[in-house]
């Protein structure tokens, strides 16, 4: 049998100009994760990381003091375009939705408020829903069927390796979320479900071969300390 640990990036910048970067919690929560993978004697064949610069850069901090591989970058592993989802769906989405309007103007009212990641949350889940279910859409936004085929095709590579594998993807929640519901034979809208509930840093584990393929733990933290624990 062979183990595939799919590792959401450490905490990002959702609210900066730049969102693509680690946060110094984040960084701290790279490096937490290649100490608790020593220190459960993981030894990975293949070490992977979608393209995003949070992607990557946890994977290069976690593999620090590490004998891993060399990390391959597979696009496929990137996110769904969250900037683009709020950046340019969600104008289109507050258009013909009253109820997503005030949602976002409740967002941007209070943006800048200590408990924003409530108002940004609510906002959130609303537009992914309507996204996935191609209720908004625009030509320079990946939509939710290319987004799902492109994951689906690397976790297909990923579950073919040979048997003794130990893969170790770093990733996003949604890709995540969205690897779960596909190993459960869940709907699309697990998928997303799941995506709310992956903390960053967490380890979800899966077990495969013989062309089958187990979930063992999903959105493990044992490895942060609760200093280090966070959601976005």
């Amino acid at each position: 049998m062979s183990t595939l640990l799919l590792i959401r990036h450490g905490q990002a910048t959702p609210f900066e100009a730049d969102t693509d970067r680690l946060s110094a919690l984040g960084e701290a929560q790279a490096r937490a994760i290649g100490t608790g993978l020593r220190a459960e004697g993981v030894r990975p064949t293949h070490v992977l990381a979608g393209p995003l610069v949070r992607q990557a850069s946890t994977a290069a901090l976690a593999r620090e003091g590490n004998d891993w591989p060399e990390i391959t970058i597979d696009a496929r592993l990137a996110e769904y375009d969250g900037d683009g989802l709020v950046r340019t769906l969600a104008p289109l989405l507050a258009q013909h939705d009253p109820h997503f309007a005030a949602l976002a103007r409740d967002f941007r009212d209070r943006r800048h408020a200590p408990d924003r990641n409530k108002p940004f949350q609510a906002m959130l889940e609303a537009l992914a829903d309507a996204w996935q279910r191609g209720v908004v859409m625009h030509d320079t936004v990946e939509p939710w069927a290319a987004y799902r085929a492109r994951v689906q095709a690397a976790l297909h590579d990923l579950l073919t390796l040979p048997s003794g594998s130990t893969v170790l993807a770093f990733t996003s929640g949604g890709v995540i979320g969205l690897a779960v519901a596909l190993a459960l034979d869940a709907p699309d809208a697990s998928a997303l479900k799941l995506n709310w509930r992956v903390r960053n840093g967490s380890l979800t584990r899966f077990t495969f071969g013989a062309g089958r393929v187990s979930l063992d733990r999903f959105n493990d933290t044992a490895h942060l300390t609760p200093d280090l624990n966070s959601w976005r």
